[in-house]
């Protein structure tokens, strides 16, 4: 399956394909020095099969987990660039998951104002929603996100076969994404996770989650309005996540947390934990409402008049974006998802 970003200048592939990875530099020019950034959760084949196809490959192998986008990490990946005498004609590519992709988008951004970023991502999470849009970033003081830019790749190539090799929870984890995007555009898919395998739906799930996120990213690619759609459930989410100080639960599962409180219509409500219980996704949290609200206050979709956009579904496959003072947004998210 194959897909195009369409942004003018800055359009781009991305191939969805089983044996896509040993394909890739017959995808796009390897002729250059690469610096191939993954993590020790990335089986050791997939690194040799992508360096084996670059004239110059240089890799990095960082350790797995949120900790690593960091100030210290995109400071390693620039430093290893500069010592090997990296050019503007010279390239990144990510292997891994939404972590790596972040982290070596965001380096790729800033060395020399700029450099050809490849994504192959080998998560669920990042084949499904993170790898595609070109938002880069880096953690900072525990907070998500917080130092970034957009940054289109050049090539995603999203191999399925890669997602073989995951533990069940990494495989689900990252489902989380496609049930939003079902939410919130996609009657259809959300439908699927209702009656079908995910395993053996796993390229139609890519596929359609893609779609969705290509169609909005190609009209507001730097989140001016309708992009801020794809928030959906992140705002609490991330505030989840930054209370597990970016450990216990994972991005996907503090997501689908995340989105509850914001489907307001019951009936949707029950269907979708009924679909978290069939996925393995967790449904109820208990937290302190007030460590939510600081990390909430600190996201940087928080506007200087003191309210927040949020994304709220009234019925399934539409969205809309509310305004929420911060004080009133206690409300909603309480001390806990019940």
């Amino acid at each position: 399956m194959k897909l195009t970003m369409r942004l003018g200048v800055r359009s781009y592939d991305i191939i969805i394909k089983q044996g896509g990875l040993s394909r890739v530099g017959q995808l796009i020019n390897l002729n250059r020095r690469v610096l191939v950034v993954s993590d020790t959760g990335v089986p050791e084949a997939y690194l040799k099969t992508v360096l084996a196809q670059c004239r110059e490959g240089v890799p990095v192998v960082l350790p797995q987990g949120e900790g690593t986008k960091s100030l210290e990490c995109f400071g390693q990946l620039l430093t290893v660039m500069l010592e090997h005498g990296f050019t503007r004609g010279d390239a990144v590519l990510a292997l891994g998951g939404g972590v790596v992709g972040d982290l070596a988008g965001f380096a790729a951004a800033s060395y020399m104002r700029g450099v050809t970023f490849i994504n192959c991502p080998t998560t669920t999470l990042s084949q499904i929603d993170s790898s595609i849009g070109g938002k880069t970033a880096i953690n900072l003081a525990g907070t998500k996100n917080t130092v970034g830019a957009f940054y289109q790749p050049s090539l995603v190539v999203a191999d399925p076969d890669t997602l073989k090799s995951l533990p069940e929870r990494h495989f689900i984890n990252g489902l989380a994404e496609a049930v939003k995007a079902g939410l919130i555009a996609d009657e259809g898919l959300f439908e699927l996770f209702e009656t079908e395998d995910t395993h053996e739906k796993i390229e139609e799930i890519v596929y359609r989650s893609l779609v969705m996120k290509k169609n909005v990213v190609e009209r507001d690619e730097r989140e001016a309005g309708l992009r801020a759609t794809l928030n959906f459930g992140h705002t609490l989410g991330h505030a989840i996540e930054s209370a597990n100080h970016l450990g216990g639960l994972y991005h996907g599962e503090c997501v689908a947390l995340g989105m509850l409180p914001m489907i307001e219509d019951a009936s949707l409500r029950r269907r979708t934990r009924a679909v978290y219980k069939k996925l393995g996704l967790p449904s109820r949290i208990r937290y302190d409402g007030d460590e939510i609200f600081e990390f909430i206050r600190h996201d940087k979709k928080t506007g200087p008049d003191g309210a927040i956009t949020v994304v709220k579904v009234p019925r399934l496959g539409e969205c809309r974006l509310d305004k929420v003072l911060l004080e009133d947004l206690k409300a909603i998210i309480g001390e806990g998802v019940r």
